[in-house]
């Protein structure tokens, strides 16, 4: 399986890279989510993963922030459920 990367325009322009874990869509809200990482490691050794939401405006997809702790509560549920799988 091959890996999906992403390209990050970040704030001051400049473009950051990162590989596309997962992305998804919640059916009763319908705010789509994407999991990524930089392949970053943590000080345990543990590769860092984001979580952004998503914003489509036509072609445009914008990364945001999770805005509430009840999305971010069902993003930890996803995230275990997943992790179950592994």
């Amino acid at each position: 399986m091959s890996k999906k990367q992403m390209s990050i325009v970040l704030e001051d322009g400049t473009i950051d890279q990162a590989e596309l874990l997962f992305a998804f869509e919640f059916n009763d809200t319908k705010k789509e989510y994407v999991v990524y990482t930089k392949n970053e490691k943590d000080e345990n050794g543990n590769i860092t993963i984001y979580v952004s939401s998503v914003t489509r405006d036509g072609d445009n997809v914008k990364l945001g922030s999770v805005e509430t702790d009840d999305d971010w509560s069902r993003i930890k549920d996803v995230l275990r459920e997943l992790s179950k799988k592994q």
